[in-house]
């Protein structure tokens, strides 16, 4: 790889087709390379056949073309594989992606940063320091060869992507609207953005952000309790974007994309289980349309929290559709390989941390 040389994947349309025309070809070169990196997946510009060896040695001399590595698969019993992935070839970072197999989707859980910078209590991966954002052509790798492995294992691809994986998607809001076009697109993957979801743990003004884009694909909101004084006790994050401005925000994100988002909302024990934390929570969705999923908790390393009872769980479920609200309790897959919701840390299959340094975020 070519040191010092922009990556190619990171030029717009109109940034492609100059450099393209610079070089001395027709601008239909454009669609034809950009078929190649999109839709083709090519891993290095001899892949791309349709090519002249001209323009391949000249796109070779003047950009690279970085994509990431798997370096590690650890299969679960219930057919979950996590995928560990390299950044830039280096041991230090790397993000984990999961395939999540059941008997009506595919779904692919992605990141969208190496690390994070949010710490909320009860997640793995806030435990690490945020070293880098993902560039849109690192994230789109990702659906790429989780769609392969989909095909390869069960002959069919991805249903569903989720930017649920490690990070904050909305703190790196214009690679994630990015990859987005890119697995969206045409050339791209063509997947359909209402099969594409991006989790946040509430940035109001990202979430604004998105209703402005009129964005086409989903949202969801790690709320996990709807009283401030609890919500701040396990996410620093709502210490700055509290419920009533949360609201507000989705609110206007409702108006402009006419899209209902998804409330997360995991269910710790004698923590945000009792019937006062179900009013609470049903009163906040009092004025937002929106539907709820209920996580079982999956503990963590030296975590203070534990999963509820299925009694609890029962009686927070029954008081919630008392209220005509649309609630899925949602069981937690790839749990035997710490690939389930708030575990990814970047474990390999021996339990251990892979390595890495702390630097500044990019």
């Amino acid at each position: 790889m070519s040191q010092g040389l922009p990556d190619i994947r990171s030029l717009s349309q109109a940034e492609l087709t100059q450099a393209l025309v610079e070089m001395g070809e027709k601008p239909f070169r454009t669609k034809q390379v950009s078929e190649w990196l999109w839709t083709h997946a090519a891993g290095s510009f001899e892949e791309m056949t349709s090519l002249g060896k001209g323009l391949r040695s000249k796109l070779e001399e003047s950009f690279t073309l970085r994509r990431i590595d798997q370096v590690e698969a650890q299969h679960s019993k219930d057919g979950t594989v996590k995928c560990a992935f390299q950044i830039d070839g280096d041991a230090h970072r790397v993000v984990e992606g999961v395939l999540i197999p059941t008997t009506k989707r595919l779904t692919a859980c992605i990141s969208s940063q190496v690390g994070c910078s949010l710490a909320c209590k009860f997640c793995a991966t806030g435990r690490l320091k945020l070293l880098k954002n993902l560039t849109a052509g690192e994230m789109y790798d990702q659906v790429q060869m989780l769609n392969t492995l989909a095909h390869q294992q069960y002959d069919k691809g991805l249903s569903n992507i989720v930017y649920m994986g490690m990070g904050e998607p909305l703190l790196n809001y214009r690679n994630v609207i990015e990859s987005v076009e890119r697995i969206t697109g045409t050339p791209g993957l063509a997947m359909s953005p209402k099969r594409i979801t991006v989790s946040t743990a509430g940035i109001a003004k990202a979430i604004k952000r998105l209703g402005d884009d009129e964005v086409k694909f989903n949202l969801a909101l790690s709320l996990h309790a709807a009283n401030d004084a609890k919500r701040n006790h396990i996410m620093a994050i709502n210490e700055t974007n509290n419920l009533a401005v949360l609201a507000e925000a989705l609110r206007h994100f409702v108006d402009k994309t006419g899209t209902r988002p998804t409330f997360e909302f995991i269910v710790f024990k004698d923590f945000n289980d009792g019937l006062e934390d179900a009013r609470e929570l049903a009163q906040f969705c009092k004025h937002i349309p929106c539907k709820i999923n209920l996580i079982e908790y999956n503990p963590i390393d030296d975590g203070e929290f534990q999963q509820t009872t299925p009694e609890r769980l029962d009686d927070f479920v029954a008081l919630l559709e008392d209220r005509n609200l649309i609630v899925n309790v949602r069981r937690s897959r790839g749990k035997d390989i710490d690939a389930a919701c708030g575990q990814l840390a970047n474990k390999n299959a021996a339990g251990e941390e892979a390595p890495r340094k702390e630097v500044s975020p990019a």
